[in-house]
């Protein structure tokens, strides 16, 4: 494909995925622009994302730092900032890489790594948006903390200097209603406000269930295919 048609093939899968999501708001009885679009750009080339934000597009995601650090200095060299999110699970070894371009981490899920984060941001002089991962079945292998662990780790982090508490983020496990999924992280995120309440930011949703995210109160919704087609096979 060239340049120029895969330019107009991801205006079009912006527009209409914009749309979807207003429409989704707008049947919530929400705002139609109450929900951030986070494109998750893993495994797609750097050409992609900056064709998005060439388009208007500004909130990117990455889930690998091995992946991002280089996509967003290609971004940079071509003098283009978009936001970078964070959404993987993130080892703490891999923080002051990640405290270097990444905007947002919707990963926290511990105070080791929330520490790290922290010194990281401090080190690179900038500052970092943090969410709490929430396990919403329990199940902490997969990313998250449990729901009783929600209220300490986010007064960890609201306590320290470079870190801004700013909400909770999850993934729906396999199997469950995203309605209930979605339900059970809004208790967690009423949790985090009555530490700050100015932390309301919820990021929910992927490709599969992103309507029922936004029906249930997400902020954000991190979506990829919607915009950028089938993923290529992870190498």
């Amino acid at each position: 494909m060239s340049t120029e048609a895969r330019r107009v093939q991801l205006q079009d899968n912006l527009n209409r995925t914009r749309e979807a999501i207003a429409d989704a708001c707008e049947r919530a009885g929400r705002d139609r622009g109450a929900v951030r679009l986070v494109v998750v750009t893993k495994t797609f080339p750097a050409l992609d994302a900056a064709t998005l934000v060439d388009l208007g597009q500004t909130d990117l995601g990455e889930n690998r730092d091995q992946e991002a650090a280089p996509k967003a200095a290609d971004l940079a060299a071509r003098g283009l900032e978009p936001v970078w999110h964070f959404v993987g699970q993130l080892q703490r070894n891999k923080a002051r890489s990640v405290a270097a371009y990444a905007d947002w981490v919707h990963s926290v899920d511990r105070d080791s790594l929330a520490e790290a984060l922290d010194r990281a941001a401090a080190a690179h002089g900038r500052r970092l948006n943090a969410l709490v991962q929430v396990s919403l079945d329990g199940d902490t292998s997969r990313g998250g903390v449990v729901a009783a662990d929600v209220e300490p780790l986010a007064e960890r982090i609201a306590a320290l200097a470079s870190i801004d508490l700013k909400g909770v983020m999850a993934v729906a496990p396999i199997g469950w209603e995203p309605a209930k999924a979605f339900a059970l992280l809004m208790e967690s995120s009423a949790v985090v406000r009555r530490v700050d309440p100015g932390a309301a930011e919820v990021s929910a949703g992927m490709s599969g269930d992103y309507r029922e995210a936004v029906a249930g109160g997400a902020t954000m919704v991190r979506l990829g295919r919607n915009v950028l087609g089938e993923r290529e096979p992870m190498a």
